[in-house]
């Protein structure tokens, strides 16, 4: 399991943008795969955004496509989610995770994924 910590969450008007980071720790980042998932209150966790450890394609929610980008530094240990067009519905507190290292499949379910942030609240103001 790997300690992750996100920021950059915040209060910000409907139309705008954020940009979240998620540090890792540890000397193996880059051989895990990184996801995001966001709560709202009174609703279940869910899928947003995963980017796998061996590259290649992206895997959205079609709720954030053509909004939100997923993206990785493996030199700085950390996972950005950078948030465009945010409207009140994104407004929740948004998690990162990591499944077991090496592992690039069921990125987009919640069961993939054994080591989790704290959170930090997004809020987007109509």
């Amino acid at each position: 399991q790997v300690q992750l910590v996100e920021s950059g969450g915040g209060l910000v008007q409907a139309g705008g943008s954020l940009r979240l980071s998620c540090a890792a720790s540890g000397r193996t980042f880059s051989t895990y795969s990184m996801g995001w998932f966001r709560q709202a209150p009174g609703k279940e966790r869910e899928f947003v955004a995963a980017t796998p450890w061996s590259g290649g394609m992206q895997y959205y929610a079609d709720s954030v496509k053509g909004r939100f980008t997923i993206s990785r530094d493996n030199a700085k240990n950390t996972v950005y989610l950078q948030m465009n067009s945010l409207n009140p519905e994104d407004t929740a507190v948004y998690y990162c995770a990591a499944p077991p290292r090496l592992r690039n499949y069921g990125l987009d379910q919640m069961k993939s994924y054994d080591s989790w942030g704290q959170g930090t609240q997004v809020t987007v103001s109509s």
